[in-house]
This record gives structure tokens, sequence and C-alpha cells, in this order.
């Protein structure tokens, strides 16, 4: 059963629109009926007509060239229509052109030929009336690619684009954070090896003592060679744990078997590690009553650091420790009191010569950074504040950290900040002050008379255990106190001299003190008084 024609038509016409909408092999069905029909419906739309209206003149029938959307009857790749000839290009999965060619009907295909596609596919549209067969000159071309839409995209894309950007931020705030804390690091002083190799040849049987008995004969009397340092450093095997403070910790360490000292300082303390290292290497350094000075590394990378000193074990510990569990006769006491300001009054000369040592102040003087060795004598320790006098300059080299020295040792002009900075003289009688302190320390173990003090740190019966800058002030700088003298000293001939010697020695007017080699001298006339060989 035919519709009528105007229906026909309009059905057409709904059917290649909703064709268009459609997946490709949908929209080809669909349009190969579509032309299937439209070749019919010229066909017998045009017998209507024919018969129904004589008067009216036949309507002309155009012939196509078809492929693809032929009509079931035609022949040789024909057909007829009242409409227009078509020839169409569209692309197939995987981007492969296909052309299609045939008859349009009449009704709709003004709208027909105006197709380009739909936004799933493209395809082209070309239509002819001028002659038969004015399809085959006919040759549509893809329209160009449209560029991918990000608004309406895929979801993913968006939360891949979100996720880039983020990750991208946080790359570049770690960057910035690490450029910084680089930059932080480079601008600190470093003790730079400046070496290409790692380590260097120390034969077997070659001991701490021989290497540095070779070191001060045939080098500049400034220690081991950097090369050397390094290499007992990477030998050197940890073994206990030996003391924790303020700058890090203290561990005692073997290279083969023989026992060293390896003081671990935090990496917030490099500036008092380099300081130390500095100083013990300053040329003639090295003596009997200063700390012996092995190595100094640096290991670890980046953020994680370890900054070593290596330095001679001594089994005592510091005479703070020595006398707590220690009294002393007065052969004893003396030996502690003259080792230590020989080791001071080493630090504080000057030795001029081509290659001459500074004069250097401590300047953190106290009974914890003083050593006991083997044989009852001292030795000084713990540089890293210490100051240095650049006489061809007549400059204070001063380390540029920010450690300051113990609060209980501070002389009143450090406390009342009334120190000279610039004089370095200044610096040598603040040590004395300190020194003072401790030879009071020492004197307190002697025993005389079968009686002797328990161990106690001066002031400790003035001020709290930790005290702060306003006790020390208010105690030292206000009230002028020093530590008291036991009653047994004064029917003691050596205590009593000590005890005068101490009081020279913390005097409140600077230059009222007595100097390192005076007391040296005095302790030394004292020990010949008593028939004491130090």
């Amino acid at each position: 059963m035919l519709l009528p024609r105007g229906c026909l038509g309009w059905t057409s016409l709904l059917l290649f629109g909703l064709a268009s909408l459609r997946p490709k092999t949908e929209a080809n069905v669909l349009d190969a009926m579509l032309l299937r029909n439209s070749g019919k419906v010229s066909i017998d739309s045009s017998k209507e007509d024919s018969g129904s209206t004589a008067s009216v003149s036949p309507q002309r029938l155009l012939w196509c060239y078809c492929y693809h959307h032929c009509p079931e009857d035609s022949t040789n790749n024909t057909c007829r229509t009242d409409g227009y000839c078509f020839t169409m290009v569209e692309e197939e999965d995987g981007g492969v052109p296909v052309h299609t060619s045939g008859c349009l009907g009449l009704v709709g295909s003004e709208f027909q030929c105006r197709d380009t596609g739909n936004s799933r596919l493209r395809r082209s549209l070309e239509c002819c009336t001028d002659q038969d067969y004015c399809n085959r000159d006919l040759h549509p071309t893809l329209p160009p690619q449209k560029p991918p839409n990000y608004v309406d995209g895929n979801i993913h894309n968006l939360v891949l684009l979100i996720s880039v950007t983020i990750c991208s931020i946080i790359l570049f705030f770690i960057i910035v954070i690490f450029y910084f804390r680089y930059k932080r690091q480079e601008s600190r002083p470093r003790y730079s090896i400046g070496l290409e190799q790692d380590e260097t040849y120390i034969p077997p049987g070659e001991s701490l003592k021989d290497l540095i008995e070779q070191s001060q004969s045939s080098g500049s009397g400034s220690g081991l060679p950097l090369l050397v340092q390094r290499t007992i450093a990477k030998q050197i095997q940890m073994v206990k744990q030996i003391g924790k403070g303020r700058y890090g910790e203290v561990w005692m360490g073997k290279w083969r078997g023989e026992r060293v000292a390896v003081k671990v300082f935090f990496t917030t303390e490099e500036a008092s590690w380099f300081r130390e290292t500095e100083i013990y290497q300053t040329v003639l350094m090295r003596h009997e009553n200063i700390l012996g000075f092995i190595a100094a590394d640096i290991k670890g990378t980046g953020s994680w650091t370890q900054l070593y000193l290596i330095t001679d074990y001594h089994e005592s510990g510091s005479l703070y420790d020595y006398l707590k569990s220690t009294t002393l006769d007065t052969k004893a006491m003396l030996r502690l009191a003259y080792s230590s300001v020989s080791g001071l009054c080493h630090l504080h000369t000057e030795i001029f010569g081509t290659q001459g040592k500074p004069a250097i102040a401590h300047r953190d003087l106290k009974s914890k950074n003083v050593l006991v060795k083997k044989n009852g004598a001292c030795c000084i320790a713990d540089l890293g504040l210490a100051v240095k006098f650049i006489s061809d300059t007549n400059e204070v080299d001063i380390p540029p950290n920010t450690r300051v020295g113990t609060k209980r040792y501070m002389p009143p002009e450090v406390l009342d900040e009334s120190l000279n900075r610039n004089h370095f003289q200044s610096y040598i009688m603040a040590d004395m002050y300190s020194f003072g302190l401790i030879l009071w320390e020492i004197a307190r173990r002697c025993v005389s008379g079968g009686i002797v003090e328990e161990y106690q740190l001066p002031y400790h019966d003035l001020v709290p255990t930790d005290p702060s800058y306003e006790d020390m002030r208010e105690v030292v700088c206000i009230k002028r106190l020093r530590p008291s003298f036991p009653n047994r000293w004064s029917s003691d001939e050596c205590l009593r001299q000590m005890g005068k010697l101490m009081t020279e020695c913390w005097a409140h007017n600077p230059a009222s003190r007595l100097t390192a080699l005076r007391v040296k001298k005095t302790l030394a006339k004292m020990s010949e008084s008593q028939d004491i060989k130090l």
C-alpha cells in the first residue's frame, strides 16, 4: 500500500534526520533505504501525475549514476528521480573515506543536500540537477577534523588535567625548598677535603703516635695530612657512647686496636665543628696539655650529615667526672693545677716565626672541658668557641657561631656586657677568671688533716642548678660574691697559697687578674717548696 505523496516525503525527511544521529552503520542502512524509496517514489509519483492530469506537461525525470545506494530495480548502476542526483563521501571506522552516489526525491531534497554530517560522523554531500548523470562530476571532500572539545569532553580528561596541575605545583615547591636549603648550606663555612681520592694507604703496623711524629718532623706542624685524616676516619669502628652535650655526642672508637675519642657534632653545630677543627690544626698547636687532635671528617650528603672530630682517648674522662669520684693529695692537686695552666698558657702565648702560632683564648673554660690523662695530668679540650689574635692586622678572629660560654663560669665583664670585644686581652683575662674557679674545684678535693669536702660546682650555694644570666649577674657583679674557702685551708700552707692564687685570678677588675704564665710559675715554686716534682 502506498502512502500519499506529501506524507511519504515528510517521512523520508524524518528518517534521513534520524539516520544522521545514529552510528555510522545504521546511517548507511537508513540512507540506502531512503534513496531507494526516493527512486521508487519519483517513478511512481510521475506515473500518477501523468495519469491524473492530462493537461499538465509531463515532468522531466533525471537520470543519475548510483553507487552503494541504487534502487532494487536499477540497471547498470543508474536510477531516475524527479529531484536531485547526489554524491556523498563519509568516513568509515579506521578513517577510510567511502564514496556513495544515487538519487534524491524532490520532496525534502533541498534539506538533505545541505547536510554536512553530525558530530559523530565526518561526511560531505553534494547535489546537482544540471544534466543526466551529472553526479559523476561531483567530488565532495571530507570536512576538516574538528579539534577535541575539552569543555564537553570525557570527565577523565578533566581529572587528569587537574592531577597534573596539582603535581606540578607540588613539584615546584619541593624544588624551591631544596634550592634554598642548598643555598643556605653553601653559605655556611665548610671544611673541604679538596682531594680526588677518598683514602690513602697507611702501612700495617703504623700507630697513631708514629703518624703524628712523622707529620711533626716532616710537615708544617699543623697535624696529619688531610688525606690521612680521612682514611683514619673511614676506618674507625664506633664502640660505645661515653658522653653527650649540647654540641653532640662523644663515642669511644677503635682504629687498628687503638682507642680514640670521636666527637660527633649535631648538624646545627657545624660552625663549632669547623672552628674547633681549624684551631686544632693551627701551626705549632700540639702540646702535651692540649687534647691531641688526630683527624676530622664529614660523612653523609644532603640533609643527612655527620661531623666527626677524632682525638686522643682518655679513660679518666673530664676533670669534673674525675673530681666527683677521686680525692687528692697535695702532689695530685698541684699536678692537676700545673698541667691545666700549662695548656692554657700555651693557648694564650703567641709564637713568632715564619710559621708562628697566634695567641688563642678559650672562652668556655670549665672543669667539663678539661680532661684528665692516665698519668694524672690534664689537657685542655673543646675549642669550638676559641678566638685567635691576628697580630699582623691587630684583629680578633671571632668564630661565626651562635654558641655562648657556660653562664656559671662567666666573668663579671661578660655578665654585665662591658667586655671590649675588639681587645684580645679582654678574652685572655676572661679565661683567667674561669680558671680561678677550676682551681677552687680542685683544691676542695685535696685532703688535709684527714678532712675533705665533697665535690661541688662553683657558686653551688648561691645560685640554682641551672642559673640564669640574672642569677649570675646579681651574685657576681652586683653582690661581688665568690666561692667560699673552707676553714681548714688556713691551717694548710699549700691550700692557703692556692686560695690566694685563685683570689687573684677571679678579681673583679680584669686588669688585676694574674696571667696564665704567672700562675704557672707560682705553681712551679709551690711544687719546689713542697719538694714535689711535677
